[in-house]
């Protein structure tokens, strides 16, 4: 079970809803995936009236958890205005935060991500908030309050998987008790599995998904890979060495001899 704030899941994959072929693909992909947990942008919600209507009918249907996020904000005063909006829609505290920085790379913006997370959770948000893996970033989001940090693996859709192994290693060995996920740049089932191998509780992605030529075996295949990952880190795994160690003994075998 992964444990985000209050609440427990048996699902370490969290899934997003944007850009599939058909609203029933998305539907399919994200019951395939076995997700528990679907992020929703608040502008998709509003945006078109009728639409928004019917696209958050579809999200019902699925009997998941909605984590609201605020995609696409550029400052602290539209991000913190835009979550109270998801708060009153949703009827939930919890808001993925997302401040951007750079419209290219998608970074955040790491110092209104730490103003705004704060000014939140003051206002009894329970904040998932996007940020890079760097650790005193991390660290200022856990002493603001933050039972939950977002570390990308690389820029938002660029499928390139975990740029910076070492960092996310770090954050997780010097954040044993904070929930952390693998948020964003993740483009193969393989990618999701390290990111569990590492220790992580769950990674969560979009166009991985939604971008692929069958979306809905697609998702199957990344919660495989995410339970083989969650499996292999309880298993243990053995660490990387710089030279060659036989599995088969040679010590014993008519091949061998003592050098006396």
């Amino acid at each position: 079970m992964v444990r985000f704030y209050d609440q427990e899941f048996s699902s370490r994959l969290l899934i997003g809803t944007a850009l599939y072929p058909s609203p029933k693909i998305m539907q399919d992909a994200i019951r395939a995936a076995g997700s528990q947990i679907v992020t929703v942008s608040l502008r998709r919600e509003t945006a078109g009236g009728k639409t928004g209507d019917a696209f958050w009918s579809l999200i019902r249907e699925l009997d998941v958890t909605v984590l609201p996020n605020t995609a696409g904000c550029k400052s602290v005063r539209e991000a913190v205005t835009t979550a109270k909006l998801a708060r009153e829609l949703f009827g939930t505290s919890w808001i993925k935060l997302e401040v951007i920085a750079d419209n290219d790379t998608l970074q955040p913006d790491v110092v209104g991500l730490v103003e705004a997370a704060s000014i939140l959770i003051k206002d009894g948000f329970e904040v998932f908030p996007y940020c890079t893996e760097d650790l005193s970033v991390a660290m200022r989001l856990v002493d603001a309050g933050c039972k939950v940090v977002m570390p990308w693996a690389a820029p938002i859709g660029s499928a390139k998987g975990i740029t910076n192994r070492d960092a996310l290693r770090l954050l997780r060995e010097r954040l044993p008790d904070i929930t952390l996920v693998v948020d964003a740049g993740i483009g193969a089932p393989s990618h999701a599995a390290q990111a569990l191998e590492l220790g992580y509780d769950a990674v969560l992605l979009n166009t991985a998904v939604a971008k692929a030529a069958d979306p809905v075996a697609m998702a199957g295949a990344f919660k495989l890979a995410v339970e083989a990952g969650r499996a292999a880190h309880e298993a243990g795994l053995m660490d990387a060495r710089d030279f060659a160690s036989p599995s088969t003994p040679v010590v014993g075998t008519p091949f061998w001899h003592a050098v006396s």
